[in-house]
């Protein structure tokens, strides 16, 4: 007979216990620990692919040889520069996001465009009608995707191996269950297990797997972090519903950087990757309005110009509103302090609402003063001038810090037909001003930089 265990395990952060408890004591979170009962039966080993399991031994790390492993290249210029330069052979890449924001669009697109790959579509939420029409939507083909529906681990390691694949992707990792655990999908002890299966799946075959993992409320990857360890890649995929431009991040990178981003517009017939976002993030009828400043910011290695709007109006209740869309509600806060401390303006008993255009989430300390400046535009209702641009971090002191690749973004300025862009005056002293066509004017705090613009 199988030897059963039952244990309790915390379904936010993945902590077990021999018995319930209320409050967990690994995340603090209360009424979390759920029952599971593992089954504890040596027969029932997990087999993938038919591989045979090689005892590995020790070496000496200077007798280990390497080469340069050529990346598998998933036709896509976005998805490659935020994995780095391709698939890695032999990785597993976990891609999470909001409900409904195209997460199995984004695959099924790249699987298809990989024309010469042999790959296998495991869907565990959908029907393979379904995931016919979405790929007639997509109005690509590729001769070599196989597709099918299961949620059993252990009959997709048999998929695997009367197929022999060059690509796996599993959508989503919270349907897949093994029968080796007595547990309902979804649960930690299932996510963990499925994943570990498929990571060692990955190291022996050396064959890429794509998974495709839910969001919880907390905006965190569900399964939970427990995923997020397993994995060598792990990509967000972001945006808002409401508008047409997703973002895509790199949070972890075991083969590149974390850095990098990639930029999507999502379009009736799929996802049409953006280029150059600068055109798109910029509106062209913002003349004459005030709250309205642009600023350079910089994403990965790659600039763009983004709007920055903002609204200050006379506070209807007794508490002033603060509110911010794509911008660091705290760090606005701190900035609203410095313009009324450093810069004497009194905007305390006032409602002040920020966004930044497109629905795109900015984290670049840079725009700090492009959005003091936009508040400030709407405070006194003047207009900034529309071929300004600004760029640089904002101190407590009221003084315009230095920012780095600045010749970047004076470039992407240039580029978009900028005249003149308001710079910190540090950076000025290591730049070639002699090859620009735009004028810097530089600044140490922000009372010069609010001279320049509301002269």
């Amino acid at each position: 007979m199988a030897k059963t265990k039952s244990v309790y395990v915390c379904q936010s952060c993945g902590a077990d216990s021999p018995k319930w408890i209320g409050k967990c004591p690994s995340c603090g979170e209360w009424n979390s620990y759920v029952e599971e009962v593992i089954a504890k039966d040596s027969s029932s080993k997990i087999r993938f692919a038919g591989v045979e399991q090689v005892r590995q031994k020790p070496v000496l790390i200077s007798d280990v040889e390497t080469s340069e492993e050529s990346r598998i290249d998933t036709s896509s210029g976005e998805l490659n520069r935020v994995l780095g330069g391709g698939l890695v052979p032999g990785s597993l890449v976990l891609i999470g996001g909001e409900p409904g924001i195209g997460k199995s669009t984004l695959v099924l697109q790249v699987v298809l465009n990989m024309k010469g790959q042999k790959t296998l579509y495991v869907s565990g939420e959908e029907s393979v009608k379904q995931i016919k029409l979405r790929a007639e939507r997509l109005k690509f083909d590729n001769p070599d995707c196989y597709i099918v529906s299961e949620t059993s681990l252990e009959q997709i390691f048999v998929h695997i191996q009367n197929t022999q694949p060059d690509l796996v992707i599993v959508d989503s990792i919270q349907t897949v269950s093994t029968e080796t655990i007595e547990s309902s999908p979804g649960s930690v002890s299932q996510v963990r297990e499925c994943a570990a299966s498929l990571l060692k799946f990955c190291k022996t075959t050396s064959t890429p797997v794509l998974l495709i993992g839910h969001i919880n409320k907390e905006g965190s990857i569900a399964g939970p972090k427990v995923l997020e360890h397993i994995v060598d890649t792990v990509l967000q995929f972001e945006g808002d519903q409401h508008y047409m431009y997703r973002i895509l991040r790199a949070i972890k990178n075991r083969f590149g950087s974390t850095s990098e981003l990639g930029i999507f517009e999502m379009q009736q017939s799929g996802l049409r990757e953006v280029s150059n976002p600068s055109e798109l993030l910029l509106s062209q009828n913002h003349e004459g309005l005030s709250g309205v400043a642009i600023a350079s910011a910089i994403e990965g290695v790659r600039p763009f110009l983004i709007e920055v709007q903002a609204l200050v109006s006379s506070a209807a209740y007794g508490t002033p509103q603060r509110s911010s869309t794509g911008f660091d509600l705290r760090r606005l806060n701190m900035l609203l302090a410095v313009l009324e401390k450093r810069a004497g303006f009194k905007i305390a008993q006032k409602d002040v609402f920020l966004n930044i255009a497109g629905g795109i989430k900015v984290n670049d300390p840079a725009i700090d003063l492009a959005v003091l400046s936009a508040i400030l535009s709407s405070n006194v209702d003047i207009a900034i001038e529309k071929q300004v641009c600004v760029a640089g971090e904002v101190g407590l002191s009221g003084e315009i810090r230095p920012i780095n690749r600045m010749e970047q973004r004076i470039l992407e300025a240039e580029k978009l037909g900028f005249k003149k862009m308001i710079i910190p005056e540090i950076n000025l002293k290591s730049l070639n001003v002699s090859k620009l066509n735009i004028q810097l004017i530089q600044v140490k705090k922000v009372e010069e930089a609010f001279r320049v613009l509301f002269k």
